[in-house]
């Protein structure tokens, strides 16, 4: 397996931030205890999300933590990022695997245990699974239970992370899942103290893992 550590996996959304208050937060987060940071961007044309992918590899790289790009793989090889996050209509996994080769973290979103399945047979690293809550970000939102959430760990022997308006009031919900870690956006996002906000979800979740 390659050395890459998913407790805190922050994911993020760059709406209604200056180019400099988005970077300011991300390296505030990364400050705040981020063990791998994916960079999404659903509006910016394939310029943009280079070019800020670029920024924010530097900041992930002064950190030491691996940086992955949400659905693009020409993005990733462009800044020679660590890896990719697939959803279930993005390139599939083994394709992908092709296209980067062995050395890179590919990640996949699975809903069920046969899309989890799938994607481990077809050469995945990780798994993200959700919504476990409703979330705020621009993406289809389709809840997944947490006994669902538990069969898929039990299935798959890679990391498999929890994701879907997640924060520190609320993942006691997630005790005993045996997950790996679990996916923030808006926790970190939003918070008014970004790394404040990481330190206290990775606390927490130590506290229940």
């Amino acid at each position: 397996m390659k050395n890459f550590d998913t407790t805190l996996y922050f994911i993020t959304d760059s709406t209604g931030f200056s180019e400099e208050e988005f970077l300011s937060r991300v390296e505030r987060a990364l400050k705040g205890g981020v063990t791998l940071l994916q960079l999404r961007e659903k509006e910016k044309t394939t310029r943009e999300y280079i070019a800020l992918a670029e920024k924010v590899h530097k900041l992930t790289q002064k950190y030491n933590i691996p940086l992955i790009i949400d659905d693009r793989i020409d993005v990733a090889m462009a800044v020679n990022a660590e890896g990719v996050h697939l959803g279930q209509s993005d390139m599939p996994v083994d394709i992908a695997r092709k296209i980067l080769g062995k050395d890179k973290i590919i990640g996949a979103t699975a809903k069920t245990v046969p899309q989890a399945l799938e994607a481990y047979a077809n050469g995945a690293d990780n798994l993200g699974v959700g919504a476990i809550y409703p979330t705020t970000t621009k993406v289809k939102t389709v809840l997944t239970s947490v006994d669902t959430l538990k069969e898929i760990v039990k299935a798959v022997p890679i990391p498999v992370n929890a994701i879907g308006g997640l924060n520190k009031n609320n993942i006691d919900i997630l005790e005993n899942t045996g997950i790996a870690g679990v996916c923030v956006v808006s926790a970190i996002m939003k918070a008014d103290n970004p790394k404040k906000a990481a330190e206290e979800i990775k606390e927490k979740f130590a506290a229940i893992k």
